[in-house]
C-alpha cells in the first residue's frame, strides 16, 4: 500500500496536441510548489500522480497543491494491486478510518472509474460488489446515491486508488503558459485580486507600486509586499518593482488643474508601468479598475488613461460590483491584509471635485504643459526591485 496524492486537472483536457505542454507546465508548478518536499510527480492518461510524500507532509502538500493554477482538484489516496481482495481489504481500512472521523450514522456511496477495461469487473459490479462487503463490514451505514456523506472513489488504472476525498483546486491554466504581464499593485482590495485573476488565465507577473513617502508610510510599503507575497502563493514568484511618485504627484498638485489631478496621475503611473513592464518582458498591464467605481473609473477616465500607453491594458474586474470583489479577495486571502488602515498614493491628494467625463484633448495639454520628462526618468532611476516569492 502506498500513499498517494492523485491531481486532476480539467481545461488543460480542450487543448489537442498543445496539451503535453500545458502539462508539462502543470508538473513543473507543482514541483516549485512542492519545493523541500522531494515529490515524484508522475503523469498518466489525464491524472497526476504525486508520491514520495511523507504521510505527515500530505495536509501541507495538498494545500501547497490547491493552489496551483491548472489544478481541478486533490485527493489523499492509497495505492495498491488491482487484485480483487487486496482492493476490498484497502477500502475497508479506509471507511473503518473516516468513520471513526464521522461516526457511524452516515451514509455513503462507491464510485468506480475503471480504466484497465481489462479487469475482473466493469464499473458497475465494482460499485455494487464493493457496496456490499462495505454494508456487510458496517451493518449501520446506509447508502445514499444522490448526496452521500462519504464517498468512497475506486480507480482501477495501473493500481487501484482508493480515496475519500476530492478537495477543489483554484483551477485555470498554469502559470506561465500566456505570457508575462505586470500588475499596478496598489494597498487596496482590487488591485491583488486583478493580479489573481489574469495569473489565474497562466499569465506571469511582474508588480509595480507606487509610493509618496512621506505621505505615505513605511507601514503602507509593507502592506503591499505582503500582499505580493499572498498573490504568489497562487501565481508564483512576482518581481515588484517600487516606484517613488513623491515628485511626480507634488507637480501634477501644484502646477495642474485640481480636477484631473487624478486622471493626470493614473495617465503617469501607466507610462512608467509600461517602461517597466517592457523591460520585465511583458507585453501587458494589469489594473484593478471596476467601471464606474470611483471618478477615476468611468468609461471617459478610463479611455484617457488607456491612452497613456500603447501595449494592452487588462481589467479583468471592470464588470465585478465592490461586494463581489471582496468575496474574492476573502477566499484568496487578501481581504484582512487589503483592509488595513494605511494610505497608499492613490489616496492621497485626491480632489474634491474630480472630473468624471475628462475630455481627452484637455488632459493630454494639462499634461504637456509640464515637462515630467526628467521626474518619470528619476522615478525609474530610484526603483527598488523585490523579488518576491
Amino acid at each position: 500500500m502506498e500513499q498517494v496524492l492523485l491531481v486532476r486537472y480539467t481545461e488543460i483536457h480542450l487543448k489537442g496536441l498543445n496539451r503535453p505542454y500545458f502539462e508539462r507546465a502543470l508538473v513543473d508548478n507543482m514541483k516549485r510548489a512542492l519545493r523541500g518536499m522531494s515529490p515524484k510527480i508522475e503523469r498518466e492518461h489525464g491524472r497526476i500522480y504525486v508520491r514520495n510524500i511523507s504521510e505527515e507532509s500530505f495536509p501541507e502538500a495538498t494545500d501547497r497543491l490547491t493552489r496551483v493554477f491548472g489544478i481541478h482538484s486533490v485527493s489523499p489516496a492509497v495505492a495498491v494491486e488491482k487484485d480483487w481482495e487486496t482492493v476490498v481489504a484497502a477500502a475497508l481500512d479506509l471507511m473503518e478510518k473516516r468513520l471513526d472521523e464521522t461516526g457511524r450514522d452516515v451514509s455513503f456511496k462507491v464510485l468506480a472509474r475503471r480504466s484497465d477495461k481489462h479487469y475482473i469487473y466493469n464499473s458497475d459490479t465494482i460499485n455494487k460488489e464493493l457496496g456490499g462487503r462495505v454494508l456487510d463490514r458496517f451493518p449501520e451505514l446506509h447508502v445514499d446515491v444522490h448526496k452521500p456523506q462519504i464517498k468512497l472513489s475506486v480507480e482501477i488504472r495501473d493500481m487501484a486508488y482508493i480515496y475519500c476525498d476530492e478537495i477543489p483546486g483554484a483551477n485555470g491554466m498554469p502559470t506561465g503558459t500566456a505570457g508575462k504581464a505586470s500588475l499596478l499593485i496598489s494597498g487596496g482590495i482590487d488591485s491583488p485580486v486583478a493580479g489573481y485573476m489574469m495569473a489565474k488565465r497562466g499569465l506571469t507577473l511582474s508588480a509595480v507600486h507606487f509610493y509618496s513617502y512621506p505621505y505615505t508610510s513605511e507601514r503602507a510599503r509593507d502592506k503591499v509586499v505582503e500582499l505580493t507575497k499572498l498573490v504568489s502563493r497562487y501565481a508564483g514568484e512576482i518581481r515588484l518593482h517600487l516606484v517613488p511618485f513623491t515628485d511626480i504627484q507634488m507637480t501634477i498638485y501644484e502646477k495642474c488643474p485640481e480636477k484631473e489631478t487624478t486622471v493626470l496621475m493614473r495617465r503617469l503611473m501607466m507610462k512608467i508601468a509600461e517602461r517597466i513592464a517592457i523591460s520585465e518582458g511583458a507585453q501587458a498591464l494589469i489594473t484593478g479598475e471596476s467601471l464606474g467605481q470611483v471618478a477615476s473609473q468611468t468609461l471617459e477616465a478610463l479611455c484617457v488613461t488607456n491612452d497613456a500607453v500603447s501595449m494592452p491594458v487588462f481589467r479583468p474586474l471592470i464588470g465585478f460590483d465592490k461586494d463581489e470583489i471582496m468575496d474574492i479577495a476573502h477566499r484568496i486571502g487578501t481581504y484582512e491584509t487589503s483592509i488595513l488602515p494605511y494610505e497608499d498614493c492613490c489616496t492621497v491628494f485626491v480632489p474634491k471635485h474630480p472630473v468624471t467625463k475628462p475630455k481627452l484633448e484637455e488632459l493630454r495639454a494639462s499634461e504637456a504643459a509640464v515637462d515630467f520628462t526628467e521626474m518619470i526618468e528619476k522615478a525609474i532611476e530610484n526603483t527598488e526591485l523585490m523579488v518576491v516569492k
